[in-house]
């Protein structure tokens, strides 16, 4: 277990040495993830200690939204001065991610004629 989180930490400061280092605007540990994902396609699967963490974080991923709250709490005085534009952005950005969803699922998506499936088609 104390490898595969080594391992984890270890992307997210390669990640952040590499944004810092470069002056990218990306979040290090957004690189970070980049890198453990691109190791992992290489090696061609999934070690069973680093998914094991990674289940563990996940069943605990809501607890790292607290931090975030928090500071939500804290600025709500700001938010509301800023509640137009904070509400004009929210809208704007889903309704970006609705259309690139729907624009990347429909290239994406394999094309069917004659409105059958291919499993349906197969059985005749």
């Amino acid at each position: 277990m104390l490898p595969a989180l080594t391992a984890i930490f270890l992307c997210q400061l390669v990640g952040e040495a590499i944004t810092v280092g470069a002056g990218l605007p990306l979040p290090g540990p957004v690189v970070g993830m980049v890198l453990l994902f691109a190791a992992l396609v290489i090696r061609g699967k999934v070690p069973g200690s680093l998914a094991k963490v990674g289940d563990g974080l996940l069943s605990n991923l809501s607890l790292l939204f607290v931090p975030a709250g928090v500071g939500i709490m804290q600025h709500a005085a700001r938010l509301e001065d800023e509640a137009f534009a904070v509400g004009g952005a929210l809208l704007a950005s889903t309704l970006l991610t609705i259309a690139v969803t729907a624009f990347v699922m429909s290239r994406f998506t394999p094309r069917h004629s004659g409105g059958q499936t291919h499993a349906a088609s197969s059985k005749d």
